[in-house]
């Protein structure tokens, strides 16, 4: 027997399908106390890794650099939020992103600087801190403090 024709699966969105829904997203177990651990350790170096390869990025390839940067900026963050659970797996990352930016931005006593103050600079700083507050506030699986697992659903 045959389905009728109006009786097809609904067609998700783009985001949809990558991002998954806010329901599939709370619904997700959470892992082990451990691997949390170390994956917030992970995602803080690899915040500072994506910060000092951005800094250069962006002022090495002008007009796409900047979009590049921003985009592994944006990804590093959501993929703290979705592999840890918590509110504190996207802010581990942007500590360790602003940490090595606020390294970068004091210029060296030759007169050097990583980061100047263009529109390039100014966008990869103000546009990846938006980004890593708009990932630290997405729904989670956690309660109200940001690294503690809510209770089992």
């Amino acid at each position: 027997m045959t389905a009728p024709a109006d009786a097809r699966p609904q067609r998700r969105s783009i985001p949809a399908t990558v991002l998954g829904t806010r329901d599939e997203r709370l619904n997700e177990s959470q892992p082990p106390h451990i691997a949390r651990i170390a994956a917030y350790v992970l995602f803080f170096l690899l915040g500072i890794a994506v910060s000092v390869c951005g800094a250069f990025v962006q002022a090495l390839w002008p007009p796409v650099g900047v979009l590049l940067a921003l985009a592994a900026t944006a990804a590093t963050f959501y993929a703290g939020l979705r592999v840890t659970g918590t509110r504190l797996g996207a802010a581990a990352p942007a500590a360790g992103w602003f940490l090595a930016l606020l390294l970068l931005m004091v210029p060296r006593p030759e007169g050097d600087n990583v980061l100047w103050t263009n529109a390039t600079s100014l966008a990869w700083l103000f546009v990846g801190s938006i980004l890593g507050v708009i990932c630290a506030t997405l729904p989670t699986r956690t309660s109200w403090f940001p690294g503690v697992p809510g209770p089992p659903r």
